[in-house]
């Protein structure tokens, strides 16, 4: 349902005057058609914090190194049961050789993340990041639910487990699994996974371990406006509490099983997103836009509707269909044809130097 009646460019203007945006004014925002102003309105604030000549991107490598899982959640068609023949296991000479793949192709990072799989000792962990961060790259590894579920299973907090995994060399973490956090999506998409309470507690944890990250929103299923605005506002607040969110990323899910119901998000519906969230999350610097899921049209677009970043290159992705970026030279073309000026960067957004 969108508003076409209520004109909202006076609440848009709120964030230029120094003004925090409240949930009831993002709801108005997210309820309208007038999508051009809230993009327009990003862009401004993209260009406030970041200038308009500049847009980065990143080179990293995903590892999934494991696909046995035992959260179920409605949308995903990567898991296999634990125990499946079907399912696999890396081993830790695999995860090496991948790793050195991704260095000899121009990487600096590894996104190491799986199923939650009980079998899995503490140590495959920490031998597998020694391992990756022996080699140089940055170990950016295991969604909030992965934390929490092995500390579980070792018995320990999740503080405590933190530090182990930063002494093996983990430098930051996801802020994956989120999708909708409220609690009815919770138990639509993933009623085995995380609490949005947990989600929050465990991602505040990494950011007082010194471990930031980043955050995102999958939305384009039954979701209601009124999730969305909880959703970004449990993002905020745990920004203001912990501040260790380095960017937010807006997708939208993709049909992967036959009983997941999707519906097709319009590009403007999903550009008025990335507006509304650089106004509301004044406190998350960089807003990222993902080439791999939306495609380059609609991803150069983001750029222009309040996006700073492209979130590429991806060398492997296994669990969605990638339409994204593989070598640096064409992040490098995609930018410079989009009218940007490329800048590659760390995953912890510092300047990258060769």
């Amino acid at each position: 349902m969108t508003n076409t009646a209520k004109d909202i460019r006076p609440l848009l203007e709120k964030p230029f005057a120094g003004l925090r945006l409240e949930p009831r004014e993002l709801r108005e925002i997210l309820l309208s058609d007038d999508w051009t102003s809230i993009a327009a309105a990003g862009h401004r604030d993209r260009i406030r914090r970041h200038g308009g000549r500049i847009a980065t991107w990143t080179a990293f490598r995903v590892i999934n190194y494991t696909n046995f899982c035992n959260v179920d959640c409605s949308f995903c068609s990567f898991k296999d049961e634990i125990e499946s023949e079907r399912g696999y296991t890396l081993s830790l000479q695999e995860i090496e050789s991948k790793t050195l793949e991704a260095k000899a192709l121009g990487c600096d990072a590894i996104f190491f993340q799986g199923g939650v799989n009980p079998n899995l000792p503490l140590s495959y962990y920490t031998d597998a990041f020694r391992s990756i961060a022996s080699h140089g790259l940055h170990v950016r590894a295991l969604s909030p639910v992965e934390v929490f579920r092995l500390a579980e299973k070792e018995r320990m907090t999740v503080p405590a487990l933190l530090e182990i995994l930063k002494e093996a060399g983990l430098g930051s973490v996801p802020g994956a699994g989120a999708e909708i956090l409220t609690d009815s999506m919770r138990q639509i998409l993933s009623p085995k996974k995380l609490t949005w309470q947990e989600w929050c507690q465990t991602m505040g944890d990494c950011h007082q371990a010194g471990l930031p990250g980043s955050c995102n929103i999958v939305f384009g299923s039954s979701e209601t406006v009124d999730d969305l605005v909880e959703h970004l506002t449990y993002l905020r607040d745990q920004q203001d509490k912990t501040g260790g969110f380095l960017s937010f990323v807006p997708w939208t899910f993709q049909a992967q099983t036959k009983n997941f119901p999707i519906r097709h998000v319009r590009s403007w519906e999903y550009l008025r997103m990335v507006g509304a969230a650089r106004l509301f999350l004044d406190n998350i610097p960089h807003i990222e836009v993902s080439i791999m899921v939306l495609g380059r049209e609609l991803a150069e677009l983001g750029l222009y509707s309040g996006a700073d970043d492209i979130s590429s290159i991806v060398i492997e992705e296994n669990v969605l269909a990638s339409r994204g970026l593989k070598t640096i030279r064409a992040a490098e073309r995609f930018l410079s044809e989009a009218g940007f000026e490329p800048h590659r960067r760390k995953l912890s957004y510092e300047p990258w130097c060769a």
